[in-house]
């Protein structure tokens, strides 16, 4: 058997998958960390420009410099100390100068993106579909993230998500094209409208501009067909969700909620099974 018949072998091309899932969480862990920082920097920067101010020059802050660093003594994060998981468990969760603790979310999310890269991988194949549904998966991880920490959904991966499911869907991977921007345009439009029904008649904001936007993602993605099923498993996954946190931590329950993780988590499990299950909501 010949090397490259080899790496098609599905227990192997899910082990690759797993590793390279590894370090793809490993650099997400950066996106989340810093993207929102940086959008808020450009927010500040356009603010002063609208006021006639000159931007203070501040050092190049972007997802490749400046290098990792321990945020509580500074310290850089070398290679080695950067291994996805393995850098953590020997490092006993603590930084290698200070030994202030490293949050277990980053081994977390790295072995998050791990995971569903090879479970992708398993269940589409070695295949062009199955790299693009990776790339789905993990910006649909980082999304997530980012709209726990800040509630936002940044235009800055909600749009390129939704630019990418059209074109992967030239090709039909997922849905024929012509259903994939049926269900842009209706992902969209249909929270758009539920946002506007309930401004109208609460007088307040409902949910953010990020979720039309991811759901209309989410059906430039997997086309309209898959649009009912993504809302109701959010919803559910939301509902759950809410209600564990007001009983077990107490939670406010006229705090702001994020819908965007609800979202994301009801969109990867669309992808794998949305066609059964659209099925048995639109038969």
């Amino acid at each position: 058997m010949s090397v490259p018949q080899a790496f098609l072998e599905p227990v192997v091309a899910t082990a690759i998958a797993f590793v390279v899932g590894l370090c793809i969480g490993s650099f997400l862990n950066v996106v989340i960390h810093r993207l929102p920082k940086m959008l808020e920097r450009g927010w500040h920067a356009q603010c002063a420009e609208l006021r006639g101010e000159t931007p203070a020059p501040e050092p190049p802050y972007n997802l490749v410099v400046p290098r990792s660093a321990c945020p509580a003594c500074g310290a850089q994060i070398t290679a080695l100390q950067n291994i996805p998981v393995v850098s953590w468990l020997a490092l006993g969760g603590k930084c290698a100068s200070c030994k202030a603790p490293i949050s277990a979310r980053y081994p977390i999310i790295e072995i998050v993106g791990g995971l569903l890269a090879a479970y992708a991988i398993w269940h589409f194949g070695p295949t062009l579909r199955g790299l693009a549904a990776c790339v789905l998966l993990w910006s649909l991880t980082a999304l997530t993230m980012i709209d726990i920490d800040t509630q936002l959904l940044p235009d800055d991966l909600t749009l390129p998500l939704l630019w990418a499911g059209l074109i992967v869907n030239l090709a039909g991977l997922f849905a024929p094209l012509r259903d994939a921007v049926i269900g842009a345009v209706a992902g969209y439009l249909s929270l758009w409208t539920i946002y506007w029904l309930f401004k109208l008649i609460r007088g307040k904001e409902g949910m953010g501009h990020g979720d039309f936007k991811l759901l209309g993602a989410l059906g430039a993605w997997l086309g309209w067909q898959v649009l009912p099923v993504i809302v109701l498993l959010s919803s559910v996954v939301g509902a759950v969700i809410g209600i564990t946190l007001i009983v077990f931590k107490g939670r406010d329950n006229q705090a702001p909620l994020a819908f965007g993780p609800y979202l994301a988590i009801a969109g990867a499990i669309a992808l794998f099974f949305g066609g059964p299950l659209a099925k048995l909501i639109l038969p």
